[in-house]
């Protein structure tokens, strides 16, 4: 039996940092008609869910709102015109609940969950069908709740622009969610990877995960260089996934060879100011294109 009313957390404004994040009593939300009610067993955090309450977030968000945007759990109630989902059905959420395909709108864009609209730290949730997909059978809740952000968004970046073939290289950048993915797609792919780290114990986890090379940055400043000088014929990566912004930029431009793409996700790096891009991507033919978990096949920034 569903209960009446619930516990969530909620994140009462920006600039409020963690002191704003409260645990707070909510009533269980009623399903309309193309709506399902879900039991959230799992929810995972991304660095998104970190900036958002530190008013660090550059995209759409409203307060208070519950925060986080993946999670996984079960269907206990479904709207009378739902044909997608039945009760005991297995789910993951969708980002942007509201983008189903093609390139995202404006209007899509202000459908985030945890930033938008609310989010997944909460015991039950209303989703609209279509914003949910089956959660995978080899994976149990707590794996399945990290796919929403980190892995579509490394997919879509290996995949939305210039696909990734068999016997191409990849430059990921640390640990985190997207890199990680991003690592075990282009290893199944049977691509090369290359990773950069910034200590001996997280460069053996790389390894372990499948990366060919690991560069730690923080004894290799010219890491970009090495890692071009690791690739077939010193020619350079042909994908690399840049989540460090600023603070890394310049070294991803040094690595990419020509028609190769720099899917540009995050600023992990560091909010520093841009370096100039003008002069290397003029001497490096390529594209770099912004990357996220709802983005179609992205409008490079071509430098040819």
């Amino acid at each position: 039996m569903v209960p009446s009313s619930q516990k969530q957390w909620s994140v009462s404004g920006k600039d409020k940092d963690f002191d704003g994040l409260q645990l707070v009593d909510a009533p269980v939300p009623k399903v309309g008609e193309n709506d399902v009610l879900v039991k959230l067993h799992a929810a995972s955090l991304n660095y998104r869910d970190l900036i958002i309450p530190k008013g660090m977030y550059p995209f759409p968000a409203s307060f208070p709102v519950v925060a986080c945007s993946d999670g996984a759990g079960e269907v206990v109630e479904v709207g009378s015109k739902v044909s997608r989902f039945a009760k005991g059905d297995r789910v993951v959420t969708l980002f942007n609940q509201g983008h189903q395909f093609g390139p995202i709108d404006i209007a899509a864009s202000h459908t985030g969950l945890g930033g938008a609209i609310d989010g997944t730290l909460r015991e039950f949730a209303v989703f609209n069908e279509n914003g949910l997909v089956r959660a995978p059978r080899n994976l149990d809740y707590a794996e399945a709740s990290t796919l929403t952000c980190a892995a579509l968004t490394s997919w879509n970046a290996l995949y939305g622009l210039k696909p990734l073939k068999p016997g191409e290289t990849v430059l990921v950048q640390g640990t985190g969610g997207v890199s990680v993915f991003a690592l075990q797609f282009a290893k199944a792919a049977g691509a090369t990877v290359i990773a950069t780290t910034s200590s001996n114990e997280k460069a053996q986890t790389l390894k372990k995960l499948g990366a060919h090379h690991v560069i730690n940055y923080k004894e290799d400043a010219n890491w970009g260089e090495t890692a071009k000088k690791l690739t077939p014929g010193g020619a350079g990566v042909d994908h690399v996934v840049e989540v460090g912004g600023a603070g890394t930029l310049e070294q991803s431009l040094k690595a990419v060879k020509f028609e190769g793409v720099i899917s540009v996700i995050g600023f992990l790096g560091g909010a520093k100011a841009m370096p100039s891009i003008i002069e290397p991507t003029t001497s490096t033919p390529s594209s770099t294109r912004g990357s996220s978990t709802s983005r179609a096949p992205g409008r490079p920034t071509s430098t040819r």
